[in-house]
């Protein structure tokens, strides 16, 4: 059982009834005012066994996020949080899941090999804080995401040895729903591919379906993600409290027949 929640503890606690192996808390602006009730909620988890991710928070005072962004407080928000989180992670053994831009935002513009160099470098200063504790985790649009930047992995992704994670329904989208696409991104990404947010998707837009409600061939996925770390990240109805559709697709993910290997001879 890998789930996802946030710091309130009646969320918590509904997580830590499932006796998870993985848990990630879903981090907003507001909660990085508060490093020690971070800090708690990943002692909580240790004591009990379970390893914590964290996810940076994806939205600054109304805007989400962009490394690149042209807005400077922004980009001030951007660095100043990934470096306390990286503090916060070393000290408290943790990870953090980290977006370099979500949709709509100065990166899903303009996709060039130039500009793919431009955010490798500033991804690199940021890995400066420290280059064990992110895994950074791609887009559906713009210039980290698989499908739209054909760049993305030899000219960013491989120099850095950039420690990832790959979430499943993102680059199935990316493509538009090619499940073949999404194989060769799995494959090609699997040196660097530290984690893995396992969602369904019908490949048009970004619905964070159940495992099963959606197009993408479980089948195939299973055994290049089986062995490393992996949550399932299913939207929820609500105040988020009832994370039974996560537990539904685990429940699902654990029933799938994983589709033999092929070995090149």
């Amino acid at each position: 059982m890998r789930l996802k929640g946030n710091l309130e503890q009646s969320n918590l606690d509904n997580r830590l009834g499932y006796d998870p192996e993985i848990l990630e808390f879903y981090l907003s602006d507001r909660d990085l005012q508060d490093p020690d009730l971070i800090r708690d909620r990943i002692r909580q988890l240790h004591h009990r066994g379970v390893k914590p991710y964290l996810h940076h928070p994806p939205v600054h005072q109304g805007e989400y996020l962009d490394i690149l962004s042209g807005n400077p407080l922004v980009r001030r928000f951007y660095n100043e949080s990934c470096e306390l989180l990286a503090r916060i992670c070393e000290e408290e053994r943790a990870k953090c899941v980290v977006h370099a831009h979500y949709v709509h935002t100065d990166s899903c513009r303009n996709v060039t090999r130039e500009r793919t160099v431009l955010l490798r470098e500033e991804i690199r200063k940021v890995m400066a804080y420290s280059k064990e504790v992110f895994v950074w985790e791609d887009s559906t649009e713009g210039i980290f995401s698989y499908g739209r930047n054909p760049y993305l992995i030899d000219d960013l992704i491989v120099p850095l040895e950039l420690p990832l994670t790959v979430d499943v329904s993102h680059t199935f989208i990316s493509f538009g729903g090619d499940n073949e696409r999404l194989r060769d991104v799995l494959e090609r990404t699997s040196p660097y591919a530290q984690y893995y947010h396992l969602v369904d998707s019908a490949g048009i837009e970004h619905d964070s379906l159940p495992l099963g409600r959606g197009r993408i061939d479980w089948r195939m996925v299973k055994p290049l993600v089986l062995g490393k770390d992996f949550i399932f990240e299913i939207t929820l109805s609500g105040d988020h409290f009832d994370c039974a559709p996560m537990v539904d697709s685990a429940r699902y993910f654990a029933g799938v027949e994983a589709e033999d290997k092929v070995v090149a001879e």
